[in-house]
C-alpha cells in the first residue's frame, strides 16, 4: 500500500499533463536533490513529476516534501514498506496521466532540453515509441566521463532487428529512461522482478515500434559506489534488490531473461517471418550466455543441497 499527503492531481479539476516523468527512489538522498531540480528546471514544462518513496529510512522524505511544497507538478507517494524496485518502478507508471511517460534515476542529471527534444522527437516521427539522447557518465561530484555505445539498429523499419539490437547483451540499458508512449509501455509486461528485466521490456518497446535517439548529449548518467548493480554484483542477489520476498529462494535470473524474450516474441503484433527470426536469434543468445545459465544450475542445485542438509540434522 502506498499514501500520499502531496498530491495535488486529486484536484477534480486537474487537467492531465501531456508527459509523466516517474521517479521511484530508496534512501536516495545523496543525488535525489539534484535529480529532481535538473527536472524541474526542463525547458519542457508541461509534465508531472511522480515520486513514489520506497520507505525510505534516510533524509529521501524530506527532501521530497520540501520541493513538492514549492511546485505543484510534484505527486508524492510513500509506501509504508520497502516493496522492491520491481513494484516501485512500476507503481509510478500504474500513477502516471500523461499521453508520454519517462522513468528517471534519482541519481541521475538531465540538461534541460532533454524532455523537449524527446517529446519533439515523438510528435514529430509517430512510427516511433521511444526517444532518448546520447549520454555521458558523471561520477560522484559531477566529472564527465565520455562513454562509448555500440550503434544498434533500433531504428530499422523491420521488427526482428531492432528486437535483435535491443536483445544483444552488450548494449547500455540506458535508453529506459527516454520518453516512450505510455500506452505502449502500459501495453507491456512492465518491469519483472529478475536481473536483466529491463532488457527484455526494451525490446518488447522495440517490437511496438521504432527507437529514436537525439543527436545530442542531455542525459547525465551517474556511477557510483551505492548503484544497484555495484551492491549487488551477480543477477542473483540482485534479483533481491527487486523483490525482496524472493530472498533465500532460489532465483534463475538468466532462464527468465530468456523466457522473458520467447513470451515476447509470441505476444507481438509483428509479421509470422519476424516472430521466425526473432525466435531463432534465441539460440545464439542462449550460447553466449551459456555461463549465466550455468550459473542458474549450480545456485538452484545449491539452494537445494543447503535445504537437504538442514532437513537431515532436523531429523536428528
Amino acid at each position: 500500500m502506498a499514501n500520499s499527503s502531496v498530491d495535488p492531481a486529486g484536484a477534480p479539476n486537474a487537467a492531465p499533463p501531456r508527459l509523466s516523468i516517474g521517479l521511484p527512489v530508496y534512501n536516495g538522498d545523496a543525488f535525489l536533490a539534484q535529480a529532481i531540480d535538473s527536472l524541474l528546471a526542463q525547458s519542457y514544462r508541461d509534465f508531472e513529476l511522480i515520486i513514489s518513496d520506497n520507505a525510505s529510512i534516510d533524509g529521501t522524505e524530506a527532501i521530497c516534501r520540501v520541493r513538492a511544497a514549492l511546485d505543484p507538478r510534484i505527486r508524492y507517494f510513500r509506501n509504508e514498506e520497502n516493496l522492491g524496485a520491481m513494484h516501485n518502478f512500476n507503481r509510478v507508471v500504474e500513477l502516471s496521466r500523461g499521453e508520454y511517460f519517462k522513468w528517471a534515476a534519482h541519481d541521475d542529471l538531465h540538461e534541460p532540453a532533454f524532455v523537449e527534444r524527446c517529446v519533439e522527437a515523438l510528435d514529430r516521427h509517430p512510427d516511433v515509441v521511444l526517444a532518448c539522447t546520447k549520454l555521458v557518465d558523471i561520477d560522484e561530484h559531477g566529472v564527465r566521463k565520455p562513454v562509448e555505445v555500440p550503434v544498434l539498429a533500433w531504428d530499422s523499419p523491420h521488427p526482428n532487428a531492432r528486437f535483435r539490437a535491443l536483445a544483444n547483451p552488450h548494449h547500455r540499458c540506458e535508453s529506459i529512461f527516454g520518453v516512450v508512449r505510455t500506452a505502449v509501455l502500459r501495453g507491456t509486461m512492465l518491469l519483472s522482478d529478475y536481473a536483466g528485466c529491463d532488457r527484455v521490456l526494451l525490446a518488447q518497446i522495440a517490437l511496438e515500434g521504432k527507437f529514436y535517439e537525439v543527436p545530442e548529449v542531455l542525459f547525465l548518467h551517474r556511477e557510483h559506489k551505492r548503484r544497484s548493480t555495484r551492491e549487488f554484483r551477480s543477477e542473483q542477489t540482485r534479483t533481491f534488490w527487486f523483490n525482496p520476498a524472493r530472498a533465500g529462494r532460489p532465483v534463475y535470473p538468466h532462464v527468465r531473461m530468456l523466457r522473458g524474450y520467447a513470451n515476447v516474441v509470441a505476444g507481438a503484433r509483428v509479421p509470422f517471418l519476424d516472430k521466425a527470426a526473432c525466435i531463432a536469434m534465441l539460440v545464439p543468445w542462449s550460447i553466449r550466455n551459456r555461463p549465466g545459465l550455468w550459473t542458474d544450475f549450480t545456485f538452484a542445485m545449491s539452494h537445494m543441497i543447503t535445504r537437504w542438509k538442514d532437513t537431515r540434522v532436523g531429523q536428528t
